[in-house]
């Protein structure tokens, strides 16, 4: 675990109780954690935070959705290899394909099962 401590995850999702779950399972690992709660937000909380080491995002958001924010981040140079997972209640084909073509590293369905997620994201950071 301690090589792991501090490693930044932004957490972005509308729902509170999502982020604060995620983030509960997550400090508890020794993470640092950042939260967003739509896809404007999240892409500040991302230009403000360069050594994030990965993002967690949902799909279905106010203002701008996960898809079309890890679309604008594959499109900037400073985060374009900043690995995201996507979080999402969705699980149709063409919007986890659009999300794998646009980079994301992974697609996680809600409710969430802890050990799933804190696994993904310690391969994803290590």
């Amino acid at each position: 675990m301690g090589e792991r401590m501090g490693k930044k995850v932004i957490v972005i999702d509308d729902s509170q109780t999502i982020r604060e779950q995620v983030a509960t399972t997550l400090r508890q690992a020794g993470f640092e954690i950042l939260e967003a709660v739509d896809g404007v937000d999240g892409a500040e909380v991302i230009a403000g935070a360069p050594d994030a080491a990965l993002v967690i995002c949902d799909v279905n958001m106010p203002k701008k959705n996960g898809l079309e924010l890890l679309e604008d981040l594959r499109r900037d140079d400073r985060f374009k290899t900043l690995p995201v997972v996507m979080l999402t209640t969705e699980g149709q084909p063409q919007l986890i394909e659009r999300a794998r073509k646009s980079g994301a590293k992974g697609w996680l369905v809600k409710p969430f099962k802890a050990d799933l997620l804190l696994a993904a994201v310690r391969k994803l950071t290590a």
